[in-house]
Order: C-alpha cells, then structure tokens, then sequence
C-alpha cells in the first residue's frame, strides 16, 4: 500500500524563477525608469506640453482616455515617478469627473498588477512562513487577516506608508485580492478626488505662471474628515479586540 501523499510539494527552482520573473522584471524597470522618465512624467513636463495634450484630446477624445489610462497602469504597475503628475494630468485633461474615475480605476489596477506579482513570486511562501512561525509578526499578520478590510482601508485613507509598500505587504500576508482591490479604490478615493480637482484647475494656475498647492490635502478641512474616517473604519476592530481583552479577564 502506499503512504500518504504530500500536501505540500517543494517548489522547482525553474517553477521558482518563472513565478518571480514579474516582480523582478518590474524592479528592473522601476529603477530604469527613476533614472530614464523622471524628467518625462513630472508637473514641469506636463506644463511645457499641455497646449500639445490639449489639442491631442479635443481632436482624438477616446484614444487620449485609453493612452492615458494604460499610462497610469504602467506607472503605478512598475512604480514609476510621476503618480502624483499622472492624478493632476487625469484632472486637467478630463475634469474632475471622468477624470477622478479614470485615476482611481487606474491606480487600482496598476496596484493589483504588483499585488499579484508579490504574491506569486513570494507570497504564498512566505505566509506558509509567517502561518508556520511563532511570535509577534504571526500575531500581527492573524490580526489584519482577521480585520482585512477596515485594517487596509484605513492605511489606505491615511498613507503612513508609501503606496508600493502597501501593495506589497497585503500579499506578502496572504490578504485576498478581492478585498485588496476594493480597501484600495475606496481607500484612495478621497485623496484621489482631492488631487483630481487639483488638476482640473490647472489651467487658472499655468495662466498665472504658479505652482499647485500639493499639500491641500493636509489642510485641516481636508485631512481632519480623512482622520475620522479612518477612526470610524477601525471602530468595529477596535470593538472586537476591546471585548477579547475582557473575555481573557
């Protein structure tokens, strides 16, 4: 008779390269494009060319939406600079509606295309790591699987960590990518309709030879609902862990 089979099989190191071929080919291009592009996708550059973008959209509307949209993919799917340049372009080009739809679609996309490459190349190893392991970091990884929309909505809402690594934590952790991309697109939604409009009135701000205020999203009228509107997502985390403390009392 023969023994029990293996759940788990060790993985070929020629199977290992090709699932982690993605994310290496987009370090390669992450760091050729902070070298190559940064003058390219940059607030200056859309300044000089925004006459040149304007024409292009009023004379071909739908092929500018869809380069646009594929641009922004790329640039947020690889993290290029210019993120921030792309949302004001949305804004300037298209308005603050389709313009906000455009960049929220496109950033989410672009995030889930490196959540995905994180999670073939690494994911699924290292959480059969952390699930494996004992300590703190096992703890904090069952605390967010547990509580995975309000935890990421929140860091989402509120950006204490730079964009690339909040792609790449939930997949590293094992989150389910049909929450990722819904806490994402929410999550950025409130500062992507800031920046949005932003862009939209780039045109008052170039006619008087000024740079936009990038930091009104820090203004209190802004950032002080952002705040709340965390706080409040976290409420039923907070809730459920408060009531586990009084039932290990």
């Amino acid at each position: 008779m023969k023994g029990p089979l293996r759940l788990t099989q060790p993985i070929r190191p020629a199977v290992q390269w090709r699932q982690r071929l993605p994310i290496l080919v987009i370090i390669v291009v992450a760091i050729l494009g902070a070298i190559v592009l940064r003058e390219y996708l940059s607030f200056d550059a859309l300044r000089e060319n925004r006459s040149a973008l304007i024409a292009f959209r009023d004379s071909n509307y739908l092929l500018t939406a869809a380069a646009f949209i594929l641009a922004y993919i790329a640039i947020v799917s690889f993290s290029l600079p210019g993120a921030t340049a792309a949302t004001l372009t949305g804004g300037f080009l298209f308005g603050l509606f389709p313009g906000a739809a455009f960049n929220l679609i496109s950033a989410t996309i672009g995030a889930i295309m490196i959540f995905w490459a994180v999670r073939a190349g690494f994911g699924r190893s290292m959480a059969a790591r952390i699930d494996a392991s004992n300590g703190r970091v096992k703890q904090l990884t069952r605390a967010i699987r547990a509580n995975e929309f309000p935890v990421l909505f929140s860091l989402r809402l509120m950006p204490v960590l730079p964009f690339f690594v909040m792609n790449v934590i939930p997949a590293l952790i094992g989150v389910r990518t049909s929450v990722f991309a819904a806490s994402t697109f929410l999550g950025i939604m409130p500062g992507g309709l800031v920046y949005t409009w932003v862009g939209a009135g780039l045109g008052e701000v170039f006619a008087r030879d000024e740079t936009p205020d990038l930091g009104i999203i820090f203004e209190p009228h802004i950032l002080g609902p952002l705040l709340g509107l965390a706080l409040l997502s976290l409420l039923p985390t907070i809730v459920k862990y408060l009531r586990g403390k009084e039932r290990e009392i």
